[in-house]
C-alpha cells in the first residue's frame, strides 16, 4: 500500500496560506475518495480538502487553528489501507431530561448551529452515530454526521434531506439550511432531548458597567465582542493595503439619465428573453471594462519595483455577506462578455456569495475592482485598494437632482438621474492624470448610453 502526504492545495494566485478550521477525520479512520477530511479557511473563502483516493488517514501533521502554507503537507495517508480500530472505554449513561420549548418558533441561524469539536464528536459517535451509508446508498461525511448528532437528527430523518453535493450527497450547507427550516416550524411541546457535553462558543462576549481601559464612556457600560476569523483577516488586509499604497481618490459626477430610462424600459423584456434580472451593476461594469480598455495602466499590479500590466481584464465586484463581512468574487475576462453575459456572471456570483458557495477560484485573479456603495444609500466613498491591484472604483447611489442641461437653444434646468464615481488609486504607479482621466472616461460611457440601444443576444 502506498503512503502519501496530503498537501495544502493552491487556492488562487493571491492565496499563499490557509488556517485549519476543523479536522474532520480521526487518525486510523477509513475514508473514501473525495470525502472531506479537513476544513480550511483563507482570507477570502472557506472550503474543504477531500481525500485523494480510498484509504486510511495515518497521521495529522497539523492541528486546529494552525496556519499552513500552500504546498505544505497536512496529513499522511495510506491509499487502500484498512482502518485501525482502537478499543474505546465505555461511556457513562447519558441522563435524559425534558426541555420545555417556548411557544415562539425557534430562531436558528447558521452561526447558532453547533458543530462539535473532534473530541466531542468522538464521544457522541459512540453513543448514536448515524451510519456512514444510509439505506438509500448515499454516503454521509463525518462533518454531516456530527452535525446530525448535535442537532438530534436521526438516520431516517437524515435520509430525507435533499443533498446538493456530488451524487446527491448532503453537505454542511444542506444540513444548516434544513435545520433552519425544521426549527422555524417546530411545534410548541415538551421535547425529550439528551444532554450533550458543553461546547465552548468561539465568540467571547463580555459585559460590564466598569469603564474599559480602551474606552471611557459616560455611562460606563460596554460590551467586548471578539472579531470573527474573517473580520480579523479583512482588518489585516485593509491595514496592509493602506500601509502599502499611497491612496489618492478622484471624484466625478455623472448624468446617467439615459441609462436609467433604458434599463427601466427594458428590464422586463430582458428577464423574459434571457431569464436574468437586469440590475444596474452589469451596465456599470460594462462602462468600467470599456474604460479599462482605453486606459490599461489601471489594470495592473505592483511587484516590488516592477509594474505588472495585465492582458486580461478580470473585474472584481465587492459584495457584502449576510454576516456583514466582505468578499470580492471576480468576473474573469470581463471584456469578452456582452451585456447578457455580464448580467449572468454578476447574478451568479452575487447569488453564490450570499449563499456562501464561492470557491477559491471564484475570488482569485482579479486585476481591478468595483464596489457599489450606492447599495447602502451612500453617494460616494473613498474605497481601499484590493492589493496587489492599483485601483478601485466606488459607485454611488443614483439620485434625482436638478441639473443644468445644455441645448442648442440654451441652458435649462431639469430633473436628472445623477451619481458620483469615486476612483481610489495607488499613487506609486498611477498619477493624477491617469487616475482622473480613467474615471472621467467611465462617466463618459455612462452619460453617452444610447437610449435606442437594442437588447443584446
Amino acid at each position: 500500500m502506498a503512503i502519501i502526504d496530503i498537501l495544502l492545495p493552491k487556492m488562487g494566485e493571491s492565496v499563499a496560506e490557509a488556517t485549519i478550521i476543523n479536522l474532520l477525520v480521526d487518525v486510523g479512520a477509513s475514508v473514501e475518495a473525495d470525502e472531506a477530511v479537513v476544513e480550511i479557511a483563507t482570507d477570502k473563502v472557506d472550503s474543504e480538502i477531500p481525500a485523494p483516493e480510498d484509504g486510511v488517514l495515518l497521521e495529522w501533521l497539523v492541528s486546529k487553528d494552525d496556519v499552513v502554507q500552500v504546498g505544505d503537507p497536512i496529513a499522511r495517508f495510506e491509499i487502500g489501507g484498512a482502518a485501525v480500530v482502537a478499543p474505546v472505554a465505555p461511556l457513562a449513561p447519558v441522563a435524559e431530561t425534558i426541555v420545555e420549548v417556548d411557544s415562539a418558533p425557534a430562531d436558528i441561524s447558521t452561526s447558532s448551529v453547533v458543530v462539535p469539536s473532534l473530541s466531542v464528536r468522538n464521544a457522541l459517535d459512540s453513543v448514536s452515530a448515524p451510519e456512514r451509508t444510509g439505506a438509500s446508498g448515499r454516503f454521509y461525511s463525518p462533518l454531516v454526521r456530527s452535525i446530525a448528532i448535535a442537532e438530534g437528527v436521526g438516520m431516517e430523518e437524515l435520509e430525507q434531506i435533499s443533498g446538493s453535493g456530488s451524487e446527491g450527497r448532503v453537505t454542511k450547507k444542506d444540513m444548516l439550511a434544513y435545520l433552519l427550516r425544521r426549527n422555524s416550524h417546530s411545534p410548541a411541546s415538551a421535547i425529550p432531548v439528551k444532554e450533550k457535553p458543553a461546547i465552548p462558543s468561539p465568540v467571547i462576549l463580555e459585559s460590564s458597567m466598569d469603564a474599559h481601559p480602551a474606552f471611557k464612556s459616560i455611562s460606563g457600560g460596554y460590551e467586548v465582542v471578539e472579531m470573527d476569523r474573517m473580520r480579523k483577516l479583512i482588518a489585516k488586509h485593509m491595514v496592509d493595503s493602506v500601509q502599502t499604497s499611497p491612496h489618492v481618490t478622484s471624484f466625478v459626477e455623472a448624468d446617467v439619465t439615459s441609462l436609467v430610462l433604458w434599463r427601466n424600459k427594458n428590464k422586463n423584456k430582458f428577464l423574459e428573453k434571457f431569464g436574468e434580472k437586469l440590475t444596474f451593476t452589469p451596465l456599470l461594469a460594462e462602462a468600467i471594462v470599456k474604460a479599462i480598455g482605453d486606459f490599461p495602466g489601471v489594470n495592473a499590479s505592483v511587484d516590488g519595483d516592477n509594474v505588472i500590466m495585465h492582458k486580461g481584464i478580470h473585474l472584481g465586484m465587492a459584495a457584502a455577506l449576510p454576516s456583514g463581512n466582505l468578499i470580492v468574487p471576480v468576473i474573469k475576462n470581463a471584456d469578452s462578455f456582452n451585456l447578457q453575459g455580464l448580467t449572468r456572471a454578476v447574478n451568479d456570483l452575487a447569488k453564490r456569495a450570499r449563499a456562501g458557495q464561492l470557491g477559491p477560484d471564484d475570488i482569485a485573479g482579479g486585476t481591478y475592482t468595483m464596489t457599489n456603495v450606492g447599495t447602502f444609500g451612500n453617494v460616494m466613498g473613498t474605497p481601499i485598494i484590493n492589493q496587489p491591484q492599483v485601483g478601485i472604483l466606488a459607485l454611488g447611489a443614483i439620485r434625482k437632482k436638478p441639473a443644468v442641461i445644455e441645448t442648442p437653444e440654451g441652458d435649462m434646468i431639469g430633473i436628472r438621474h445623477m451619481m458620483f464615481l469615486s476612483h481610489s488609486y495607488d499613487h506609486r504607479v498611477v498619477d493624477g492624470q491617469l487616475g482622473g482621466r480613467f474615471v472621467r472616461r467611465v462617466a463618459d460611457y455612462l452619460e453617452n448610453f444610447a437610449s435606442d440601444r437594442p437588447i443584446e443576444g
